[in-house]
């Protein structure tokens, strides 16, 4: 897989609309015009899922089935 912008230390990261309440936040972070990543909020220097375009449309493609 082909990640620009490996370096997540400027990305600017928001709550995700579809977290919930509580302990159940995802953050998510444009990384540049279609590449983005996906953290979890309670650990915000733990590990971040990145995606390029199609793994992001696929991933929301997916979430909106369940």
């Amino acid at each position: 897989m082909n990640h620009p912008d490996r370096d997540l230390t400027q990305a600017r990261w928001r709550t995700s609309s579809y977290s919930g309440s509580g302990n159940q936040c995802v953050e998510v972070a444009a990384l540049n015009a279609e590449h983005r990543a996906v953290r979890d909020s309670k650990d915000p220097h733990g590990p971040a899922l990145m995606f390029t375009p199609t793994e992001w449309r696929s991933l929301l493609v997916t979430l909106k089935r369940i």
